[in-house]
């Protein structure tokens, strides 16, 4: 009997995501536990195993297609001793329909059997002289959002279906005429906006001065998150400036005395670890700024998991460092060099950047003096780190030069207040300036 593969939900908020390459072919023999497809989320790129064993008997949706539902069929995979032609015939009927296609190329369209029904096609695909166009969902979102006719586009893909880049090319090039507007209803009211209108934006600039690039999965995210933050988190800011010549002078110290390995220090020390470090004790030391807001309770962590900010192409991810309040700044510098270098990769696991007690976001190697980040919910803590920098200061009545960052703490008030927020950047300021406390 066939034996279905489906689209995996690879974490518990997922419900789509790129098929982004098959390692395996039709006709392929594989068995429990082989790998054979590389699945993208908004997030990370991550490898699927299989869990049956026989013989790829039919690939249903295609590599590099976008916006594969979970639990969609994927591929059909024919039983020890079974007919691999039967099978493939057998499940194929059963293939639902991919969002959209990943490239222009016909590789990338979804297979024939993935296709949405013809009566949902006819309602939706506009029409010229009466006759059909073929196009894909996502090239007849894009064409409404531009206000373009998807009859004066020409297609590239298969059998002329028109594809996201006919209609991109079309966009950028003015060679498609707008499609007339519906008249609205008289009696209708006018639908509340609930973002930054695209036809709205387009009419300011001439046609042809800029191009559309579709928002991915990540952006989608980053923009939901960060827009549902601040609509219901009510933000307050606290900002101190810490002197760093303590801090600089332990941190060379200890690299200095890091152990070789093959030739290399086995450890190398950053700023940002012994920031990291600090947040984690701070926040084990005043336990109740170490919350997540629910509208029924508080939820009090038992150890501070440390986020930490990275950008990649496209956006950005945060890590988390867990129980660093229990490590080593060498095990954490070690962890954070590993997560960057897979961050960048798109390699990172779902347990490894979800959840979290707070987050760091450092700019201070970009220049940026002072900044406040926007909480990331479920924390309600986050810090901003500036740059260090040569600033005078006045200490016994004398002026003196000392490496200074400034610092912003963010917070949820509905969690954490005033008074509790200044404690705990207090206690990070004391971590600091005072660093021999970080090892001990």
């Amino acid at each position: 009997m066939p034996i279905n593969i489906t689209m995996p939900a690879l974490s518990p908020t997922m419900e789509e995501g790129n098929l982004a390459k098959w390692l395996v072919k039709e006709g392929d023999k594989i068995k429990s536990g082989d790998v054979i497809a590389e699945i993208e989320t908004d997030k990370a790129t991550m490898e699927v195993e299989a869990v049956d064993e026989g013989v790829v008997a039919k690939i249903v949706v295609p590599a590099g297609t976008e916006g594969v539902k979970v639990n969609a069929l994927i591929a059909i995979l024919a039983e020890e001793g079974e007919d691999v032609s039967a099978a493939a015939s057998g499940s194929a009927s059963a293939a639902p329909a991919a969002k959209a296609e990943a490239a222009p190329a016909p590789k990338a369209e979804a297979a024939p059997a993935a296709a949405p029904a013809p009566k949902a096609e006819a309602a939706s695909a506009p029409a010229s002289s009466g006759d059909r166009v073929f196009s894909s969902p996502l090239a007849r979102r894009l064409a409404k959002e531009a206000g373009l006719d998807l009859a004066k586009v020409s297609g590239s893909g298969p059998k002329g279906r028109v594809v996201k880049s006919d209609v991109e090319k079309a966009v950028a090039g003015g060679s498609a005429k707008a499609a007339p507007a519906a008249a609205p209803a008289p009696a209708a009211a006018p639908a509340p906006s609930k973002g930054t209108s695209e036809e709205a934006v387009l009419k300011l600039f001439e046609q042809g001065s800029y191009e559309l690039v579709p928002h991915d999965g990540m952006r989608k995210t980053i923009a939901k998150r960060l827009q549902e933050s601040k609509q219901t988190i009510p933000h307050f800011y606290v900002s101190v400036d810490c002197e760093l010549d303590a801090l600089l002078a332990l941190r060379a110290q200890l690299n200095a005395a890091a152990p070789e390995k093959d030739g290399k220090p086995v450890y190398k020390l950053s700023v940002n670890d012994m920031v990291i470090k600090a947040l984690a004790l701070a926040l084990r030391d005043v336990p109740d700024a170490n919350v997540s807001w629910t509208d029924s309770a508080m939820v009090k962590h038992k150890h501070s998991d440390v986020g930490v900010a990275v950008s990649i192409p496209g956006g950005l991810i945060t890590p988390i460092i867990r129980k660093a309040e229990t490590k080593s700044l060498s095990a954490i510098s070690n962890e954070m060099k590993d997560y960057g270098k897979r961050a960048k990769e798109r390699k990172l696991k779902p347990e490894e950047y979800q959840g979290g007690t707070t987050a760091v976001s450092n700019m201070g190697m970009m220049g940026v003096k002072n900044f406040a980040a926007v909480v990331n919910p479920p924390h309600a803590t986050i810090l901003a780190v500036g740059a260090g920098e040569e600033r005078v200061v006045v200490k016994k009545g004398e002026m003196k030069v000392a490496n200074v960052m400034t610092v912003t703490l963010s917070t949820d008030h509905r969690a954490v207040d005033g008074a509790l927020g200044a404690e705990l950047i207090g206690a990070f300021k004391r971590y600091i300036e005072n660093p021999m406390g970080m090892l001990v």
